[in-house]
């Protein structure tokens, strides 16, 4: 069976909800501690996929995933590195997508070397933003975003503003590494304009890839839009659906996500 493990501890908080979308998407899933992982690190080559789930990993103190990715780094990086060439996946939703970015495992590694090269910064609002948003896929090798196109999810970071110098958003263009940019409901670019871009994210970034795809970072939480019940206008969608004579589905989009990563093993 496919394992996915989730990363626990001080401060981050979204891990028994992304847990349970893998688990509901095939996975066998495992929260850990990262004291505990970094006790037992063996953990990492028992698992296919590694989630960083979103949250205020040590209260964002040093800026949003800052000091958990320096915990990391000085514990796990021999480990985290070999899981990447394992060929695994990884993801980091909100947060862990903080962390991953700081790590520099997004946009990716070169000659086993930590280094950032992206940001998430404080959003153009100077506000905590907590709503939902429009994303449309833009990658055709992102694992987790197969079949994929419109989608919505909601946000809720004080820091999403995606920033990179003019180099490296040139090298994720040409190498088809923007995966999920913000858009209004019709799928038309946000062109930076709030609230369809709910942070000013240059290019309307909302996720990126590694080179090779099995490397997903994000700020929206997929984990928030698994259910129908969950999305901002289900009673609408509900009475659309009834009066057209159409069966209300269960799940909805996000989910998607999840079954992605636990398929691709299969």
């Amino acid at each position: 069976m496919v394992k996915a493990i989730l990363l626990a501890g001080y401060g981050i908080n979204c891990e028994e909800e992304t847990a349970f979308a893998f688990k509901k998407a095939g996975a066998e899933t495992e929260i850990i501690h990262i004291n505990d992982l970094i006790a037992n690190p063996k953990k990492l080559s028992e698992a296919q996929i590694f989630a960083f789930p979103g949250g205020f990993s040590y209260g964002d103190n040093t800026g949003s995933g800052n000091a958990l990715a320096n915990k990391i780094r000085n514990n796990l990086w021999t480990k985290l590195v070999e899981f990447i060439e394992a060929e695994k996946l990884i993801l980091g939703i909100c947060n862990g997508f903080q962390v991953i970015t700081n790590l520099g495992i997004l946009p990716g590694i070169e000659n086993r070397q930590a280094k950032r090269t992206v940001a998430l910064s404080h959003n153009n609002s100077a506000r905590y933003e907590c709503r939902w948003v429009s994303l449309k896929s833009f990658s055709k090798k992102c694992v987790f975003t197969k079949g994929i196109d419109l989608i919505r999810m909601p946000v809720a970071h004080g820091e999403g503003k995606f920033v990179a110098d003019e180099n490296i958003l040139k090298q994720l263009k040409e190498s088809d590494q923007i995966a999920f940019k913000y858009v209004d409901e019709n799928g038309e670019p946000a062109n930076s304009v709030f609230p369809q871009n709910p942070n000013g994210s240059l290019e309307d970034i909302a996720g990126i890839c590694s080179k090779d795809g099995r490397v997903f970072g994000l700020m929206p939480h997929p984990e928030r839009n698994i259910f129908f019940t969950q999305q901002a206008d289900w009673t609408l969608q509900k009475e659309k659906l009834k009066r057209a004579g159409k069966e209300i589905p269960e799940e909805s989009a996000g989910m998607q996500i999840f079954r992605n990563a636990v398929e691709y093993f299969k």
